[in-house]
This record gives C-alpha cells, structure tokens and sequence, in this order.
C-alpha cells in the first residue's frame, strides 16, 4: 500500500510532537524544530500511515527514512516502507535508529537488516541537575568557568531570547563562525548551512513555540541559545553559540538556559559532535549520563522485497 508521504510544514507540528511526546525516544531527530529547520538539506517528508509516524528524506543524495513511531505492530508499517524505496529504484536505507528501535525491526522481519553505529551522530544526553548546578568535583572545571564569567563580567544579564533578538544572533553567529574558520565544518552541516537553519527557527520562533536564552555583558549578545522538547522528560539544546573572547560564556549560558527549563525536562539532549575532535572533547568534559547510539540500517539484500 503506496505511503501518503507530504512535505514536512508548520502544520504537522501538533501532529509530530503529540505522537512523539509519550514516547520514551529521547533521540534529537525526532524533534520538530530539528525537523522543520534542516528540511531545506533533507527535503524532509512526513506521513501517517496505520497509525504509525514516518519520515523521508534525502541525505547525500541518498533516499532515507527514519524508524517508525508507533507502539503497534511494525508489520504494519516496516513492508510499506520498503516497497516505497523499491518503487523509486532505491536501496532501503533507515538513519538515526537507535537501540530499541533496532530490537523492533528484527522482531519484525528477522534476520533481514543488518545495522552498523556511526558514533559522529551518536547523541549526548545529560542529566538536568547536574547542568543546572555544575555541582561535583567531575564538573568543578565547568563550575569555574561559569563563575570565573560572572567575575569577569559584573554587568552581565541573562534574559529568554525572543524575536527581536534575530539580527543580534545572526551576528553573532557570524562572528563566532569567523573566530572558527573552516576547520570543523562537518559534511553536509557547514556552518552555512548551520546559518540557515538559525534562520529558519528565528523567523518562525513564535509558531514554533521555541524556547532560547540571551547572555549580554553591558546590553552587548556574547552568546546564545536554543532548542525544543524532544519527549515528555527530554529536552532537545539545538544550538549554542558564544563569543569566543568572552572567558567562560558558553558555560555560564549553558547553566542558566538549563536552570531556567521546566523541571518536568530531567533530561538535555545537547546533539552529536559530528565527528569534530573538538566538540566531541567539549562535550564529553560535561559528563554525559547517557551515549544515545544511533546506527544505519540497509537490507541484507538490496532491492529485493
């Protein structure tokens, strides 16, 4: 039965995060600004089909999907989306599955799919507490960051970041992106890249339903950030951004946007590293409590159903 596929748009929110929020995938991808930001590189499509959510898109150049939402009986669902990469001529390729989803797929169809980790998109999850305070002698390190900024900086203020503060944020991410060079862009996310999908969010921010803070010292943006709720208990950190001369600002905003969340949020999902060694050095300094492996899933024999 041919998949009601559709361009991915603002009127599937509702839609994606109902049937995602119950669920217990704390997994970035999944999360409807990610969805609807990136759609411009991905050409990301969206259906509903036995009651079961599904996504299609194109990643370098490659036909994808990306495991099915869905509590019922994936044999519902898993036939119809190899036919619909059969139809078009292309091999099965799933992205971004994770563990229990890998489970599924093999009750499903046994020995059909084989499956390989790539750890650049494996995401880091945090426990919320320990963001929110820096407490501990593991994350001492960060905890004087942050305070050092607050010496440093006695004029400084954090306030929610809001649409007016569009153009500031561009700036600064063009600064930052000079500061960087061209040493970390990943693939297909070059910061390029990166600027449109900020964008993107900036200009829908209220229809999104965003949440994001602003760091300024004497009024001036030294760092930014944002993101949206993945599921019920996981938060999703999308982007962050800060003046790289300004000593200990992307600590100092990455406590206060953490503290300033709703506490029913136990968990921050703060993305993968890309493969960039020092992102991945950045992110392992804040003592993950959880590895979210990601693998690629392909058929053990290509093109046939």
């Amino acid at each position: 039965m041919p998949i009601p596929f559709h361009p991915l748009d603002l009127t599937d929110m509702a839609s994606v995060r109902q049937r995602v929020k119950d669920t217990e995938c704390r997994n970035c991808d999944l999360n409807f600004l990610n969805l609807f930001s990136w759609r411009f590189l991905y050409d990301t499509e969206i259906a509903i089909h036995n009651d079961h959510l599904l996504f299609r898109f194109k990643a370098d150049g490659h036909r994808a999907y990306l495991a099915p939402v869905g509590e019922s009986d994936w044999k519902d669902v898993v036939p119809d989306l190899l036919d619909d990469a059969a139809r078009d001529g292309h091999p099965f390729l799933m992205l971004g599955v994770c563990e229990h989803s890998l489970k599924k797929l093999e009750e499903t169809m046994p020995g059909y799919f084989y499956a390989n980790a790539d750890r650049r998109y494996t995401d880091y999850i945090y426990d919320r507490q320990s963001l929110a305070t820096l407490a501990g002698k593991k994350l001492q390190p960060k905890r004087n960051f942050a305070n050092r900024f607050a010496r440093l900086y006695p004029n400084h203020t954090y306030a929610p970041l809001t649409p007016e503060d569009i153009e500031e944020c561009l700036e600064l991410h063009a600064t930052w992106t000079e500061a960087k060079g061209k040493e970390d862009d990943a693939g297909r996310y070059t910061y390029e890249a990166e600027r449109k999908s900020l964008l993107r969010v900036m200009e829908h921010w209220n229809e999104l339903d965003a949440c994001g803070g602003v760091l300024r010292v004497n009024g001036q943006m030294v760092a930014f950030t944002y993101g949206a709720p993945v599921n019920h208990d996981t938060f999703d950190v999308c982007m962050e951004k800060a003046d790289t001369n300004c000593e200990g600002a992307f600590a100092f905003i990455n406590r206060s946007f953490v503290q300033s969340l709703p506490e029913k949020f136990i968990y921050i999902n703060r993305e993968d590293d890309l493969g960039i060694p020092g992102l991945r050095q950045s992110k392992l300094s804040y003592h993950p409590s959880l590895l979210l492996h990601k693998y690629t899933v392909m058929t053990r024999h290509p093109m046939q159903g």
